[in-house]
């Protein structure tokens, strides 16, 4: 059984998750009108991530035998003044998940719950990923502003798509 505590805040990260995941439908959208089709299939592809993860943690919760609750999500940002700042609002926003994240982990630690640590770490090696994919893309966006055919080209090349992860938590629903 996870611990109250451990189960209250994960439950609050199943909203975080989905509200990515509509922040990134909303920035995939953004560079769809912009006629950017490689922005926007990365952001596509995040979205179905993030949505992902909220969907592991629903696993997650009802494996362990809690209550699982899906928290009301406020609508995404839709209006961004340049190609830059929906990255920059990526970014920031993978910055808060990890912080999230470690919370989570820290409570599962503090509580002995040694089930829900181990399941938190996957999440953190998926964090630094994560940030580390979007820095890069922040720095080729903010390089590039007035050249769009350059980010496209960039991320064409460096976004190969990926593979599933085998040490992966389960999916609800998959």
């Amino acid at each position: 059984m996870a611990a109250p505590a451990f189960v209250e805040k994960l439950q609050e990260q199943i909203g975080h998750e989905f509200a990515a995941h509509q922040q990134y439908v909303a920035i995939a959208t953004y560079y769809d009108a912009l006629t950017m089709p490689q922005m926007a299939a990365l952001f596509y592809a995040q979205a179905i991530e993030e949505r992902d993860h909220a969907m592991m943690m629903v696993q997650y919760l009802l494996d362990a035998d809690a209550k699982v609750v899906i928290p009301a999500l406020e609508a995404p940002i839709m209006d961004f003044a340049d190609v830059v700042a929906p990255v920059q609002l990526a970014l920031d926003q993978e910055k808060r998940v990890t912080a999230q994240i470690n919370e989570l982990t820290r409570i599962a630690r503090e509580s002995s719950d040694f089930a829900s640590d181990q399941f938190m770490q996957w999440f953190i090696k998926e964090q630094v990923e994560e940030v580390a994919k979007m820095s890069d893309l922040l720095a080729v966006v903010t390089r590039s502003k007035d050249d769009l055919e350059r980010i496209e080209d960039w991320v064409a090349r460096e976004e190969t798509g990926e593979e599933s992860d085998p040490t992966a938590p389960p999916i609800a629903g998959a």
